[in-house]
């Protein structure tokens, strides 16, 4: 589990297609990685497998490419890195899982005061699961949903955000992670069966109502 809090930008220094999927090394500077643990990259939750002065190794299965960018990452991609959190650390962000729900495109980028406004068009089955001032991860940062826009919405990047991770690069046509607040996601889900059930006697009432 993560909480969105980039610890650095590190860079991809090789990839390398596989049966199974895709290999990336990352440069870092993280000084006590272990083997097995897990590292937010870009938001996706990935598991290192080898690791050495300055870089480590992970790989991404087909599923993982399906679902996320990672499949477009080559040498020199710059990518937001924060490692899993500890029962003792402070929940500065939100709770984030590293699971990638869908890819948003960025629709525009606008400059107003100190901060960067970003639009963000997502699949309209993720729309209801972001609400006005709730939770966000955008390639693993945490952040607020600062409007509702048709077909997406609106993410506001602070300054100091804009320094310490790659989303000062964004730009119209960019391809980003999305993952929305896990709790939005069980609402959602235990809603279904009751959404479901008024869909049905709304298509009823309605039929009776025609003949």
């Amino acid at each position: 589990m993560f909480t969105g809090l980039i610890e650095e930008v590190g860079e991809v220094e090789s990839a390398r297609q596989t049966d199974t999927g895709r290999e990336l090394r990352i440069r870092n500077s993280f000084q006590d990685i272990s083997a097995g643990e897990s590292i937010a990259v870009n938001g996706a939750c990935l598991t290192v497998r080898e690791f050495g002065d300055g870089w480590f190794d992970v790989a991404a299965v087909v599923t993982t490419l399906e679902r996320t960018t990672v499949g477009a990452w080559k040498k020199g991609t710059r990518v937001n890195l924060e490692r899993a959190i500890r029962l003792e650390d402070r929940l500065g962000g939100h709770i984030v899982q590293g699971h990638v729900d869908c890819v948003g495109i960025v629709a525009a980028v606008e400059r107003e005061g100190d901060a960067q406004l970003v639009d963000l068009s997502i699949p309209p089955a993720f729309e209801p699961l972001f609400v006005l001032r709730g939770s966000i991860a955008v390639d693993g940062v945490s952040l607020t949903v600062n409007d509702i826009k048709p077909r997406g919405l609106q993410i506001s990047l602070i300054e100091y955000t804009l320094r310490h991770t790659n989303l000062g690069e964004l730009k119209p046509g960019s391809n980003v992670h999305v993952e929305a607040d896990i709790i939005a996601k069980h609402v959602r889900r235990l809603l279904e069966p009751y959404l479901r059930e008024t869909s049905a006697l709304n298509s009823l009432t309605d039929f009776s109502l025609e003949h």
